[in-house]
This record gives structure tokens, C-alpha cells and sequence, in this order.
């Protein structure tokens, strides 16, 4: 009887270690697996973020680029905005103009009114050619 213990000891100990073998080699297979793919993994980190900092670089020489075309265009804005208030103010003139003219015209006909609106268009540029 002590024999054949021994027997099946033996056969559950060697099917133990077969198991062990076969799942050994298995997991060698997925760790070399593994180790392939962080493999590629670093590679590919490594390419992207090569890139980015390219794509950063560029950028922010893009950035300086635009604001020294912001810090050339800005004069041009400040005098667009002067530009447009004058024309508003002139515009304004010419309407306080035409509403004098307008009070006076209603009396006098429409020839009349062509004839005062000339004249005091003439008087309004003579000042201002003077105050010039």
C-alpha cells in the first residue's frame, strides 16, 4: 500500500509540475508580449511628444507673430475711430445747418431756400476755412 501512495504522489506531482511548465510558458509569452507593446507605446510617446513641442514652438512663434501685427494695426484703428467721430461731428453740423436753413425755407419757397442753404453753406465753409 505504501508503494502505490507513493505512485500517486509521484503522478499528482509531476502533472503538478507539467501545469506548471505549460502556465509558465504561457506567461513568458504574455510578458514578452507586454514588453513588445510598452515597447511601441515609448515610441510612439516619444514621436508625439517630439511633435508637440514642434507644434508648441510654432505656435507661440505664430503668437508673436500676430501680436506684432496687432501692435502695427492698432494706430490704424485709433485713427479709423478719430476718422468717425469727425465725420459725425461734421455730420451733425450739416444737420443743425439744414434745420436752420429748413425754418427759414418754409416761409420763403423752395427757390428761396435753395438760395439761403447756399449762403449759409458759403458763410459755414468760409469760417471754418478761416478758423483753419
Amino acid at each position: 500500500m505504501g508503494d502505490m501512495a507513493l505512485i500517486i504522489i509521484a503522478v499528482a506531482v509531476a502533472v503538478l509540475v507539467l501545469f506548471l511548465v505549460v502556465l509558465i510558458t504561457k506567461t513568458m509569452k504574455t510578458v514578452d508580449e507586454v514588453n513588445r507593446t510598452i515597447a511601441i507605446v515609448t515610441q510612439d510617446t516619444d514621436i508625439l511628444l517630439k511633435q508637440a513641442d514642434t507644434l508648441m514652438a510654432k505656435t507661440n512663434t505664430l503668437l508673436d507673430d500676430v501680436n506684432s501685427k496687432i501692435v502695427t494695426i492698432d494706430p490704424l484703428f485709433t485713427a479709423v475711430a478719430d476718422l468717425s467721430e469727425s465725420i459725425s461731428k461734421v455730420n451733425q453740423s450739416g444737420n443743425a445747418l439744414a434745420k436752420r436753413f429748413k425754418g427759414k425755407a418754409s416761409n420763403a419757397g423752395k427757390a428761396t431756400a435753395v438760395v439761403t442753404l447756399g449762403r449759409g453753406a458759403g458763410k459755414f465753409f468760409s469760417r471754418k476755412k478761416s478758423k483753419a
